[in-house]
Order: structure tokens, then C-alpha cells, then sequence
């Protein structure tokens, strides 16, 4: 560990700071909006979750060509990896299209006619519950889009309590963040340390997976009994715009074929643009495609990339000083104040980890995966997609914080006693 940070650390660790801020804030900027309608425009754009990291990124890079060089500020720059914020935009745009929904949708109903509940409130626990578990086929990101719209029209509206709604989103961004564990490949706190430690898909599933089930399931059914007196049941305003089966199938194997791709950008951007192609071509059997929430989202992640990677000098010491047991508490809680990807990789850096403190990071990083908007990183895509149905139009962070608490701790308690 270095005795004291250089200039440039200690900037970065202080913006870092103020754009976490900064996302607690963000409900009053959007509130200033409509006091000052003047300058509506720029309160709205500080109001914007996904904007802030982004935001604060450009001022650490701006800082660092005042105070370095322009080179090397464009260097650090090019230097970090944006493979994630990548995927997360197209995968966002591909499963978001109007035929995967369909297919999902008609899954959803398939499932929920044969289960022995009210139909209506089988379609909100499935979605909480089973689209999460799916997440760890299809990636987090996907799964949290998929969910996401399925929920809005169900749960995420103006009229339902906003304390309900907040406990139902921290129970869909604990379930996605802790449903990708069932292998090694869907969830980017999993996939930061897969390969180092030799963690492979059974070993995931067999380690993790079925307690995240259990806890996926317990939480998903809280959030359907506490909401079962504000379901809206399901209206299929599109029964007649219906795209044919192979118009699904394919844009369902352009999915795959992302998901299959996904750590390598120059192959799933390619398969992104033949994929705008085809639905320009079938526009018919399209709704507007989800391009300029998926571009803020990915803007976010981006940003989330630049700031975070200037913070290991004081989070990798952290992590490497506690004991297995302190360091799954320390994990959930240091998710919440930065990416749980991120913080599973610093750790998969520490030489001589034990296995007992392995499972203590990983576990804890994903439990507190749904803590904050930043905690995972398709958390800001759930965001950008419900926040309408919020008071103000946007997502409060300390409310966040308070609705995903209690399924935390669910899935705290069966990591760490089961």
C-alpha cells in the first residue's frame, strides 16, 4: 500500500465521491426543474442518473489534461475497457425489440394460466422471479431489460404507492444481481473472477446458484403479496400487431447470438448493425427502437469505467485487510458505493486469497448488487427504464436504498448461514 495518494488519485477519489453524491441528489435537481422553469433544461440533464458518472468522467478527464497533459488524459482514457457499457447498449436495444417481448410475454402467460394463483399476480412473481434466474442464460443486462418492460405497465405507475414500488424495484435489482449465479458467465462480478480462480458453471451453480434461488424466490413473493391489491392485469394492445414467428425467431437469434458474443465488441457491434438493418427493413413488425435510453445507460457504465479506474489504490488495501467474515459485509457495503464487477476484480488481484474469503467477496458483492444505481451495472438500465413511473419522473437514490434493504438481507442471510 502507497503512503498517500498522488494528486491526481486524490482528485479522482473526490470526484468519484461527488458523483455519488451526486446520484442521491438527483431527485432535487429534477425538482428545481420545475421551479426554475429558465433553466429547466440543465436541471433536468444534473437530474438524469444515467447522466452523472458520465458527467463526472469528462471533468476527471478535463482535470487530468490541466493538470498532466492532454496526451496523457486522452491515454487513460483509451486505456480502460468498454466492453461492458458496449454490451449493455446493444443488448438493451436487442431485447427490448417488440418481437422478444412478445416471446417473452407469451411465455410469461403460457406459465402464468397453469400456475394455481390469480393469473395476474403469477405474471408480476414471474417476472420478479423467474426472468432474474433466466438472467444467468441470457446475461443480467438482458434479463433486467426483459423484466423491466414486463413489469411497467404492471407495478411501475403513477397511482401504486411509491413505497411499495420502491420495495418491488429493490427486490428486481437483488434478484437479477444474485439470479445470474447460476453460472460463470452471466453476472460481471462473476465473470471478473470466473476465470482466475477456475470458477466454472457447475461449480457456480452448486456453490451459488440454488441459494440465489431460494432467495430470488422469497423476495419475488414478498414483492407480489405486499403489491397484490395494486396488479394491473395484463391488456394486450397488440394482439393485432403480432410479428410472425420467424420475424421472433430471428430477432430471438440475433439475442443469442449477442449473448454468445458478448466479450468480444468488434463481433456483437457488427450483429448490432445488420440488426438495425432487419428492423429498418421490417419496420412493420417493430416498435421504436430503445436507442436513446440504452446510449444514456451505457453513457453511465462508461463513465462508471473512467471514475472507478482510479479507485483502486485505496479499495484494493481495503479489501485485502479483512478477515472472510468482515469482508462479506465489507463487500456489500463497498458495492453499494461502487460497481460489485469492479470490486470482485480487485480482488481477484490479491495474491493468496483464501477460498473461504473467495466466497465471502463474491457473495457479498452480489447481494448488495441492488443497493444503488451503481452497485450493478444493469442497474442503471431498470432505472432508465421504470423511472417514469416514479414521483418526479426519476428513481430516488435513498429510497432505492431503503426498498432494496430488507431483500439484501435475505439474500445475505442465505449466502452466508445456508
Amino acid at each position: 500500500m502507497q503512503d498517500s495518494p498522488s494528486l491526481l488519485q486524490a482528485i479522482a477519489a473526490a470526484l468519484f465521491g461527488v458523483a455519488l453524491l451526486h446520484t442521491f441528489a438527483a431527485k432535487q435537481f429534477e425538482r428545481l426543474s420545475a421551479r426554475y422553469p429558465r433553466h429547466a433544461g440543465l436541471f433536468h440533464l444534473l437530474g438524469e442518473i444515467e447522466v452523472v458518472f458520465g458527467f463526472w468522467a469528462i471533468v476527471l478527464v478535463t482535470a487530468m489534461a490541466v493538470l498532466a497533459s492532454p496526451a496523457q488524459a486522452l491515454q487513460y482514457a483509451e486505456s480502460r475497457q468498454y466492453t461492458e457499457p458496449l454490451f449493455v447498449f446493444v443488448v438493451m436495444v436487442v431485447s427490448a425489440s417488440r418481437p422478444v417481448i412478445q416471446a417473452v410475454g407469451a411465455m410469461i402467460d403460457f406459465l402464468a394460466d397453469r400456475l394455481p394463483v390469480d393469473t395476474t399476480a403469477a405474471r408480476a412473481w414471474l417476472s420478479l422471479a423467474v426472468v432474474p434466474l433466466v438472467g444467468s442464460l441470457i446475461t443480467e443486462p438482458a434479463a433486467m431489460t426483459i423484466a423491466a418492460l414486463a413489469l411497467a405497465p404492471q407495478i411501475f405507475r403513477r397511482e401504486v404507492p411509491e413505497g411499495p414500488k420502491y420495495f418491488a424495484l429493490g427486490v428486481l435489482f437483488v434478484n437479477i444481481s444474485i439470479g445470474g449465479t447460476l453460472t460463470s458467465f452471466a453476472a460481471p462480478p462473476v465473470l471478473m473472477v470466473a476465470g482466475t480462480w477456475g470458477w466454472d458453471s457447475p461449480y457456480m451453480a452448486s456453490t451459488f446458484g440454488w441459494k440465489a434461488t431460494l432467495a430470488v424466490i422469497v423476495n419475488a413473493t414478498a414483492a407480489t403479496w405486499l403489491l397484490r391489491g395494486h396488479l394491473a392485469p395484463r391488456v394486450d394492445k397488440d394482439a393485432e400487431r403480432a410479428a410472425p414467428p420467424l420475424v421472433v425467431a430471428i430477432h430471438l437469434a440475433f439475442l443469442a447470438a449477442v449473448v454468445v458474443l458478448a466479450h468480444h465488441p468488434v463481433a456483437f457491434l457488427a450483429l448490432f448493425l445488420m440488426f438495425v438493418g432487419y428492423t429498418h427493413a421490417y419496420q412493420r413488425h417493430q416498435d421504436p427502437l430503445l436507442i436513446k435510453e440504452a446510449l444514456l445507460v451505457a453513457f453511465f457504465l462508461a463513465g462508471l469505467v473512467v471514475l472507478g479506474g482510479m479507485q483502486q489504490w485505496w479499495l484494493q488495501p481495503l479489501v485485502e485487510a479483512m478477515s472472510p467474515a468482515a469482508l462479506f459485509l465489507g463487500a456489500a457495503a463497498l458495492t453499494a458505493v461502487t460497481d460489485n464487477a469492479a470490486l470482485t476484480y480487485l480482488g481477484s488481484l490479491i495474491v493468496g486469497i483464501s477460498e473461504p474469503a473467495k466466497y465471502s467477496l463474491v457473495a457479498g458483492a452480489v447481494a448488495g448488487g441492488g443497493l444503488t444505481v451503481i452497485a450493478n451495472a444493469p442497474n442503471p438500465a431498470g432505472i432508465a427504464l421504470l423511472k417514469s413511473g416514479f414521483a418526479d419522473g426519476t428513481v430516488g437514490a435513498a429510497e432505492l436504498l431503503l426498498g432494496a434493504a430488507a431483500p439484501t438481507v435475505v439474500a445475505l442471510a442465505v449466502f452466508w448461514f445456508l
